[in-house]
C-alpha cells in the first residue's frame, strides 16, 4: 500500500448565488439559489514512501483543496482518501501523529513565547522521546543556522528565521510525511539555499515524504524528482520531472561570442531540422550592421536556437568553428519554468500532457 492513496477524490463547495446590491441580498433571503463548486475533481494520486513530490498548478486549481483533505482538515464530498493506511478527516489525532506542515503565509508558533518555549510546547503536544528531542534540536540548530534566534519570540523574527523555526516545528515529531505549502516565499537567495538543503537532507537521512506545492520553480527543480500538475480540480499530467522537460521543453539555446564575424552563419545549419540563428542587438559594437529588419545586429554574437533530440550542441559549435574561432559560448538548458507557464496561460494540450505522465509511469 501507497503511504498517501487517494481514489476519486472530490471537494464541492456550495455558494451562494446573489444579484448584486441590497435588493439582491434581500431577495436571497427569501429565495436562496446555490451552485456547486468543484474544487476537486476525481482525483487519483499515489506517493509512496520517500518519494519527493511537486504538486502544482495555477491559483485556484485545488492544491490547497487537496492538502486540506490530506491533513484531516476537509472532509472529502466524495472518493477514498489514506494516509499512512489512516482515513484523515476520521483519524485526525493519530494523523497529525505522522505528518508535518509548513505554510509559508502561516506560523505553528506561539508568538509570545522564545521560539526554545514554542519548540518545547510542541514536543510535549506530540509526545516525544527526550533523546529525540535533544538530537533533533542539535541537528536542525546546525542544518538551519536557528541558534541565533531560539531565544527570541516568534514575533522578532524576520521572515527567513520564522521559516526555519516553522520548518524545524514541522520535523521536530519525525513524521512521515512533510506538506510544504511555499515553504520559501519571499526569502532571499541565501535562506532559500539552506531551507533547500535541510529539506533534501531530511528527505535522504530519515526518508521523509515530502510533497510540496509552491509557484517557486527553483524549488521544484531543485528538490523535487516526480512533478504532479493539477488545473480545474484535475490531474493532468503524473511523472518524472525530466519526463515533462524531456517532451515538452526540448529547446536548448546556445549564446555564442565569436573572434571575428562569420557572414552567412545562417546558412551553415541549413541542413540541420529546427535549429535558428539570431543575432542579439547590441549598440557600440564595431561590427554592427544593418539586419534584415534595419535594426542594428552584433556580427561577433550568435544566439542558435535549437532541438536537443535533433542535433547536438557539439554539433552546432563544430560548425561554427570550422568557419571561424568562437572566443566563449554559454548554454541555457530548458527549465520546467517554460512547461509551468504554457499551463497557467493555457496553452499546453491537457492530452498531450496526460499522455506523456501515462508515458513516464
Amino acid at each position: 500500500m501507497s503511504l498517501i492513496e487517494t481514489r476519486g477524490l472530490q471537494k464541492v463547495f456550495r455558494q451562494a448565488v446573489k444579484d448584486p446590491g441590497l435588493a439582491g441580498a434581500v431577495k436571497h433571503l427569501f429565495t436562496q439559489r446555490y451552485k456547486d463548486k468543484y474544487a476537486v475533481e476525481g482525483i487519483d494520486l499515489r506517493i509512496e514512501e520517500g518519494e519527493t513530490v511537486a504538486y502544482v498548478g495555477p491559483n485556484g486549481a485545488g492544491k490547497s483543496t487537496t492538502i486540506k483533505m490530506l491533513s484531516g482538515v476537509l472532509v472529502p464530498s466524495g472518493g477514498e482518501v489514506l494516509v499512512n493506511g489512516l482515513v484523515p478527516y476520521k483519524q485526525r489525532m493519530e494523523n497529525a501523529q505522522v505528518i508535518g506542515a509548513v505554510f509559508g503565509q502561516r506560523t505553528q508558533l506561539w508568538w509570545d513565547i522564545p521560539v526554545r518555549e514554542s519548540l518545547s510546547l510542541l514536543r510535549d503536544i506530540y509526545q516525544v522521546p527526550a533523546d529525540t528531542f535533544k538530537r533533533n534540536m542539535d541537528i536542525f540548530t546546525e542544518l538551519l543556522g536557528m541558534e541565533a534566534f531560539l531565544h527570541l519570540s516568534a514575533r522578532k523574527l524576520s521572515l527567513g528565521q520564522r521559516m526555519r523555526a516553522d520548518l524545524a516545528a514541522a520535523l521536530l515529531h519525525d513524521p512521515k510525511i512533510v506538506y510544504l505549502d511555499e515553504p520559501t516565499i519571499g526569502l532571499d537567495v541565501a535562506v532559500k539555499h539552506r531551507i533547500r538543503d535541510f529539506i533534501k537532507e531530511m528527505n535522504r537521512s530519515k526518508g521523509t515524504t515530502m510533497m510540496l506545492t509552491t509557484h517557486d520553480l527553483g524549488d521544484i527543480e531543485d528538490l523535487c524528482e516526480r512533478l504532479v500538475i493539477i488545473d480545474q480540480g484535475q490531474i493532468i499530467y503524473d511523472g518524472k520531472l525530466q519526463e515533462v522537460k524531456d517532451t515538452f521543453a526540448r529547446e536548448r539555446t546556445i549564446h555564442t561570442q565569436l573572434s571575428i564575424p562569420i557572414p552567412g552563419a545562417e546558412e551553415l545549419f541549413r541542413d540541420l531540422p529546427d535549429v535558428s540563428v539570431e543575432r542579439p542587438g547590441i549598440a557600440g559594437n564595431d561590427s554592427r550592421t544593418k539586419g534584415a529588419t534595419g535594426a542594428v545586429c552584433d556580427q561577433l554574437t550568435l544566439s542558435i536556437r535549437f532541438d536537443r533530440f535533433s542535433c547536438t550542441a557539439s554539433e552546432i559549435v563544430k560548425r561554427l568553428m570550422s568557419h571561424g574561432e568562437v572566443v566563449d559560448f554559454r548554454i541555457d538548458e530548458p527549465g520546467i519554468e517554460q512547461i509551468i507557464r504554457r499551463v497557467y496561460d493555457g496553452q499546453l494540450d491537457s492530452a498531450a500532457l496526460s499522455a506523456a505522465g501515462k508515458g513516464s509511469a
